[in-house]
């Protein structure tokens, strides 16, 4: 039996973990959650799931579910830093889900490492800010880096049994996102409400603008690189607008395989906590014929995001978590409806270019460098407020 902890379990990922749980009560088990905000969820999920351990990110939080626990008070109850450090590393899991937005995700997810778990990462920002320490300490400690993203579990698929000596290249596939067809002129007025319309996937907010702005790509080809150890020049994106193709692989004789299913993250995450087994898990297949199925290059020059990404991948050491800190700053301020959707990408690009990036040894530079590029960039949506 898989024994889990998810970390983000109320967000869109850790619900759909535990749905696939409910599909195989036999193979997975529950043991610990941790949250964010959404105490009434998880009080739902402790009283279905009946985890030892969870954690919310706010003390009082915690206080309202330890009123509410009622016959489940024998579920500790924790909260902060400390509550979501204890979920990723509580004893008797094999396996943590790291679901958690941002590079918040990071933290918990090395020190889960350290502890011999196994990590289901849907987290990409982990590997994005630290690929270089996560996957050393992988190897260190002996664990895997199972990738949950539906991408790179496509890539994953496709490369089973293979070497990757063989790999010409990786292709990752995108939706295009809502915009892809706008003007340039029609992209400064995108509000909020309409970037968090996704065509295909029902997702969190940081991740459906990220999506938006093809920077969620950007993010993905670097955690590709850090999963599959490929150099950048061997992996590409290409816009797939029925997200029925979720990623591509092809090798040096000429062959692609591709991965293909409907777009519902519970086959990529049943795929990760029951591999190598294929089991149902009564998500529905395809209908055949598969028709129209098209593909086009993205659009660098509407969306530079994706163009920065490999910027900051290429520059390596610290520029990739100066340019996902930035990000995060400039989207939360997209949503808060401070700044204007061109203006996501003008300002990582401000704070990436300001930067001289540096190798690093230890979590504590990633975070400090983080922190320096998030007030930089908060600084620069409060002269783009002023305008």
């Amino acid at each position: 039996m898989k024994k889990i902890a998810i970390l983000g379990s109320t967000g869109s990922i850790g619900r759909k973990t535990l749905q696939v749980a409910d599909n195989f009560p036999a193979e997975i088990q529950v043991l610990a959650l941790a949250a964010g905000r959404n105490r009434e969820l998880l009080l739902e999920q402790v009283k279905r799931y009946k985890p030892r351990l969870i954690s919310v990110h706010r003390e009082e939080d915690a206080r309202w579910l330890r009123d509410k626990l009622g016959e489940y008070r024998e579920v500790e109850v924790l909260s902060g830093r400390e509550g979501l450090l204890a979920v990723a590393i509580f004893p008797g899991t094999d396996t943590v889900l790291t679901a958690i937005s941002g590079a918040a995700g990071l933290e918990p997810t090395i020190n889960a490492i350290r502890a011999g778990k196994h990590i289901a990462l849907a987290n990409k920002e982990t590997l994005v800010a630290a690929g270089e320490l996560v996957t050393g300490l992988a190897r260190q400690y002996g664990v895997s880096i199972i990738p949950v993203d539906s991408e790179h579990s496509a890539v994953w698929q496709c490369l089973n049994g293979e070497d990757i000596a063989s790999v010409a290249r990786i292709i990752l596939t995108a939706s295009g996102g809502p915009f892809r067809n706008f003007s340039p002129g029609q992209m400064a007025g995108i509000s909020p409400a309409m970037a968090l319309k996704h065509p295909n996937w029902q997702m969190g907010a940081k991740i459906t603008v990220d999506s938006a702005t093809l920077m969620n790509k950007g993010l993905e080809v670097i955690e590709a690189r850090w999963l599959f150890d490929v150099d950048y020049d061997k992996i590409d994106v290409v816009i797939h607008p029925q997200s029925i193709i979720h990623s591509m692989v092809e090798f040096v004789d000429g062959s692609v395989l591709a991965q293909m299913g409907v777009p519902d993250m519970a086959l990529p995450i049943q795929y990760a906590l029951l591999h190598p087994r294929r089991v149902d898990g009564s998500v529905p297949g395809l209908q055949w014929p598969v028709r129209d199925l098209t593909f086009e290059e993205p659009d660098r020059e509407r969306f530079p995001s994706l163009a920065l990404a490999y910027e900051a991948g290429r520059a390596g050491g610290t520029m990739p978590a100066v340019m996902n800190a930035a990000n995060e700053v400039a989207v939360a301020a997209f949503l808060a409806g401070k700044i204007c959707f061109t203006a996501i990408p003008e300002i990582v690009a401000t704070v990436m270019h300001g930067h001289s990036p540096q190798q690093y040894c230890s979590l504590e530079e990633i975070l400090d460098v983080d922190s320096r590029a998030r007030r930089k960039a908060a600084g620069l949506v409060d002269l783009w407020r002023a305008r």
